[in-house]
């Protein structure tokens, strides 16, 4: 049960992340070109990520031994998590600017107001093409996490579930607030999703070096699921101590650079 918890937890919190990048794409698209080809770039991408969701999840749950599998799904998800978590602690140090949501809408709407206007099918195709890459790009994100997530916890529908749950909340937010929805933390909602990835993956890249063994079985964790929390609280430690050190490091390897000049 703690798993599956885990599971929505996680898939929700990285979906509601990508859903807002995404609807400020979709969003700036619409209200500077045309809603149709805007919702029928998404509307395409959707379709596309479902079908490849379905693809990706059977090939991984099928060929794969339940340790060999623990194996990849954590060292993939380590990897991810490690990248989440290193811009995260960039942008809490100060070394790299937090994302701003009205920032990007308004690039977003420029680049649609100076672009030239062609229809196709009815459709126009800048805003149909714009809406497609950023809702398909955003998506395949969402898509690694759910198969991840979904796969290595057999319960692949669930987590697509709350992907699905967690779009609809950011479509209905951003329909209600008429505009990018900057308000969300997005920032923190990250570091959040950095620390989710990176934990449940050292668990379960751990849980798979049991394919190393003769019994080939997974290794079992002390305290099984609820060793998560305690990653969790270490991955945490080390981002806080991270964000007091790199600042400094940084400073000095600049200085460095300067005197070598």
């Amino acid at each position: 049960m703690g798993a599956t918890y885990g599971l929505v937890a996680a898939v929700f919190v990285a979906s509601v992340v990508e859903a807002v990048e995404a609807l400020t794409i979709v969003m700036a698209m619409g209200m500077t070109r045309d809603w149709k080809s805007a919702w029928a770039g998404t509307a395409a991408a959707g379709v596309v990520l479902a079908a490849f969701t379905t693809a990706a999840g059977y090939a991984l749950a099928t060929w794969l031994p339940q340790a060999a599998l623990q194996l990849t799904i954590g060292t993939l998800l380590l990897i991810f998590g490690l990248q989440w978590l290193r811009k995260a602690v960039l942008r809490s140090s100060g070394l790299k600017a937090v994302h701003d949501e009205e920032k990007a809408f308004a690039e977003q709407a420029a680049a649609a107001r100076d672009a030239e206007g062609t229809t196709r099918f009815g459709l126009d195709s800048f805003a149909f093409a714009v809406s497609f890459k950023g809702v398909f790009l955003e998506g395949v994100e969402v898509v690694f996490i759910v198969i991840t997530f979904g796969t290595n916890a057999h319960d692949v529908p669930v987590a697509a579930v709350a992907a699905i749950a967690a779009a609809l909340c950011v479509v209905v937010a951003g329909f209600l607030a008429h505009g990018p929805l900057s308000r969300v933390p997005e920032n923190a909602l990250k570091y959040a999703v950095g620390l989710l990835l990176t934990s449940f993956g050292t668990f379960w890249a751990v849980e798979g070096l049991g394919v190393f063994t003769p019994s080939g079985q997974s290794v079992t964790w002390f305290g099984h699921d609820w060793s998560v929390l305690v990653l969790i609280a270490v991955w945490f430690a080390v981002s806080r101590i991270l964000i007091k050190v790199v600042p400094g490091v940084a400073e000095r390897a600049s200085t460095f650079a300067a005197e070598e000049r």
